[in-house]
């Protein structure tokens, strides 16, 4: 595609002239409805972004709370329209529309109603996927447990921990809407696909390179994103680690068992002398052991007597 938008006049040649004409302001003119387009086609997926968003979100994590045998039923009627034909869809709305156009008028954001049907599929099975993962009953019930209102718990609980699903929702939304083209054209709206349509019967150079801007706003658009959900995961992940670590470092000084000191040893006890052997007593008497009384005093044993009916 680069390629063919580089080719000069003379055939073998390649220059930037077709580049440039798009801002040659005598081309101005004919190169207006590409401008509008691109304009109507960005408002566009803003506004369909909002409406999906808006509806589904709230939608699943009241049934994922309060009501989970409602998520066949959810499921069932967000997957439904992936199987309805653009031309099908555009037919029964036709009706719609003409209501939408006399109270709303003819304005290009109007489509959203009709794309956000389109992106139905796609956001549930990003969102779904994300808050599979994420147990938001007893995180609504700790919440509430704590005085949280259920608009806390909505914005401050749940939608933070599915903010990458939500994230991956908006980006498909936006790339179905710029390159939608059966709905606008059937439905006589003028967004970037029609416009490429349009200009290209004229010059196929312009409408090449209008398609390749557009491609590379989306890769723009991918890479801020991607950009922006690192950078707080990697913020979350700091403040996180400086939070911790004096926790970690209290801890273990508790936790870390107390040195324990051997207890010091009483000298021993020098052994009690034995009484004086009493002159006039047998050599039983004078080894009998001696006890210490209460006081710690030491007594004397009595001499054996004799046992009756021994020899005097």
């Amino acid at each position: 595609m680069i390629e063919f938008t580089l080719r000069g006049a003379v055939a073998g040649t390649y220059d930037l002239g077709h580049w440039a004409a798009i801002l040659d302001p005598e081309k101005e003119r004919a190169y207006r409805v590409l401008f509008q387009g691109l304009r109507n086609s960005l408002v566009l997926a803003a506004a369909t972004v909002v409406i999906v968003l808006v509806f589904l979100v709230p939608a699943m994590v009241i049934v994922a709370v309060g009501a989970p045998r409602l998520r066949r039923a959810l499921e069932f009627v967000c997957i439904i329209p992936i199987t309805v034909p653009a031309i099908v869809l555009v037919v029964g709305l036709a009706p719609v529309y003409s209501v939408v156009v006399r109270v709303f008028g003819s304005a290009p954001w109007t489509l959203a109603f009709a794309y956000g049907i389109t992106v139905l599929p796609y956001a549930y099975r990003a969102i779904q996927s994300n808050l599979a993962g994420v147990d938001v009953v007893t995180l609504s019930e700790a919440a509430r447990s704590l005085g949280a209102s259920w608009g806390s718990v909505f914005f401050r609980v749940i939608v933070p921990n599915i903010r990458r699903g939500i994230l991956v929702a908006s980006i498909i939304t936006v790339a179905v809407v710029l390159g939608e083209y059966t709905i606008a054209s059937l439905l006589n709206r003028n967004t970037l696909q029609t416009a490429l349509v349009q200009v290209s019967k004229s010059d196929p150079y312009v409408a090449v390179i209008f398609a390749l801007l557009a491609l590379a706003l989306v890769f723009v658009l991918l890479l801020v994103i991607g950009r922006v959900s690192t950078a707080g995961r990697r913020g979350r992940r700091a403040r996180g680690g400086r939070a911790r670590r004096p926790a970690r470092v209290v801890g273990a000084a508790v936790a870390a068992p107390a040195p324990v000191s051997e207890p010091a040893r009483a000298p021993a006890a020098a052994p009690a002398a034995g009484p004086a052997p009493t002159p006039g007593l047998g050599p039983a008497s004078s080894a009998a052991p001696t006890a210490a009384g209460p006081s710690g005093s030491a007594a004397s044993s009595s001499p054996v007597r004799p046992s009756e009916g021994s020899a005097p």
